[in-house]
């Protein structure tokens, strides 16, 4: 049963990586994974040294990684609808349409400092929506835009690790109580900022950056839609202001994110009903600036797509084999930064939500320890070194049909100067803030 529950996982894990040649959306082999996984265990014999089901039974097990999944799935669900809300009444035009700029290396600035800031506040798959939106509609020509969009990816990555809501990642070291809100932004805002400004400094002073843009501002602007409604204010700054509130309603109440995000989602969605987007409104139009078409729009694959993965991790964590390896990973690396270190570079090839998951069940380390911090950090920025290797770099290449090789023969070591960077300040400065 362990072989074949092994088996089972790895060729699932390959399908996942070779995607793109298989033509075959990574959902599928997710799901038929988790199921065959638990399936086989069901009709094993479970081995002694199991650690989840000495006690229990299979079916109560069962039932405990699926509730803690489903906290982290529900949240994400919220946080999309929220995201999708904004969009439909071009919520984010209020940021895009102040941008005038023409200036090559300032506009890489602003491009990499908002998707920072986004990826923190939003998360780095939204941020990124928003940084192509933006783009379009001030650099006309593809060639120089993929540029612009692969330097955001490198900078959204680098705000996600800082905030609790800012990737999949931490969020899931947040949920799991590995993390709170404040010993996450204490100690990875800095080596973050770090992550982000290396590559962008590089990067400034690279052909690619010189000079103005080719078009002008108004080219290809007509195509994007990038039209301010009159609600476009309120609904921005009620629909940030529901996702930041998440962090201080676990504070104050002590309850699971997922329920502040569906306090969040409700007091949105209660002011999107009775907004009226410009007037005179007709009410038969209703529906595509409504919490039903945002439902509509979120990306459920990819919600179930981290069902499917998280629930195979806890089938593996089920028969005790995250604690084998990490018993194996701490008797062959003494130094767990190092292996903390691999798993980021790791995150660069295979997909961190899963590397992460299986982080948890192999340390048993409090919560806010500094494993903890360091795992956030690599797992969220690690990725940035491959176009594949995060959700935002998945986005933007689906998005703007950034090509594999291009991004990792112009923009991959730049990925890696920013993470081994922002890694060093946070080894230099993690001993003072613990």
């Amino acid at each position: 049963m362990l072989i074949a529950v092994i088996i089972t996982f790895l060729a699932g894990y390959t399908l996942i990586v070779f995607e793109h040649p298989l033509r075959l959306d990574k959902t599928v082999p997710a799901l038929l994974m988790a199921a065959l996984s638990w399936a086989i265990i069901s009709m094993g014999d479970l081995p002694s040294f199991n650690y989840d089901m000495e006690e229990v039974a299979m079916d109560s097990s069962l039932l405990h990684h699926l509730g803690s999944t489903a906290e982290i799935l529900f949240f994400l669900i919220g946080a999309m609808t929220i995201i999708e809300l904004i969009e439909l009444h071009n919520g984010f035009s209020i940021i895009t349409n102040k941008i005038k700029t023409r200036n090559k290396v300032k506009l890489l600035w602003i491009i990499s400092i908002m998707a920072f800031l986004l990826s923190a506040t939003l998360d780095n798959l939204a941020s990124i929506i928003v940084i192509v939106s933006l783009l379009r509609r001030i650099v006309p020509r593809r060639k120089e835009r993929i540029w612009f969009l692969a330097m955001a990816v490198l900078a959204a990555n680098a705000g996600g690790a800082w905030s609790p809501i800012g990737d999949v990642t931490t969020t899931m070291l947040w949920i799991n109580d590995k993390v709170t809100t404040v010993g996450l932004i204490k100690n990875l805002i800095l080596p973050s900022i770090v992550c982000m400004m290396v590559p962008t400094l590089i990067a400034a002073r690279m052909k690619a950056f010189r000079g103005d843009i080719t078009a002008s501002l108004n080219v290809g602007s007509e195509n994007i839609g990038e039209k301010e409604f009159s609600s476009s204010k309120k609904m921005f700054f009620v629909g940030i202001g529901g996702l930041i509130f998440v962090p201080i309603f676990k504070t104050v109440t002590h309850l699971p994110p997922y329920m502040g995000m569906m306090l969040s989602l409700a007091v949105v969605w209660m002011i999107a009903e009775y907004t009226k987007p410009y007037h005179p409104f007709d009410e038969r139009k209703r529906y595509y600036f409504s919490a039903e078409r945002a439902l509509a729009k979120i990306e459920m694959p990819s919600v179930l797509f981290f069902l499917g993965i998280l629930m195979s991790v806890a089938a593996i964590e089920s028969l005790g084999l995250l604690h084998m390896l990490a018993d194996q990973l701490d008797a062959f690396f003494p130094n767990r930064d190092i292996v903390i270190l691999l798993l980021g570079t790791f995150s660069a090839l295979f997909d961190n939500v899963p590397l992460v998951a299986a982080s948890m069940g192999m340390y048993d380390a409090p919560i806010d320890d500094r494993l903890w911090h360091f795992i956030a950090y690599a797992a969220g920025t690690g990725g940035s070194m491959m176009i594949i290797g995060s959700a935002a770099g998945v986005a933007a290449m689906g998005l703007e049909k950034i090509d594999f090789i291009w991004f990792f023969k112009r923009i991959s070591l730049l990925a890696f100067l920013g993470f081994i960077s922002g890694a060093g300040v946070y080894l230099l400065f993690a001993p003072y803030l613990h």
